[in-house]
């Protein structure tokens, strides 16, 4: 039992500490108001939408960006997505 609080406690101080620096999902509507950056893409990314767009808030930080909003994703096998980012 001792374990899976554990295992809880840290799955929530992750999602806390994540959530303070990673690159934020915009809307069209919200990304209206931003100074856009560039686009990304990931590719090859094997897994649910939430893997994807992990990948992208990755990669958006590490270009600096504090948003990103997904402007192409499709799966032909593997997923490939496209995103503008933001600052």
């Amino acid at each position: 039992m001792k374990i899976i609080t554990s295992l809880v406690a840290l799955s929530l101080f992750s999602a806390v500490s994540f959530s303070a620096s990673a690159a934020q999902l915009v809307t069209n509507d919200q990304a209206q108001n931003l100074q856009p950056m560039g686009v990304i893409n990931v590719s090859g990314v094997n897994g649910v939408s939430m893997d994807i767009r992990q990948k992208l808030s990755d990669k958006a930080d590490s270009m600096g960006a504090k948003s990103y909003r997904v402007i192409e994703a499709h799966n032909d096998g593997a997923y490939h997505a496209a995103a503008e980012i933001y600052q």
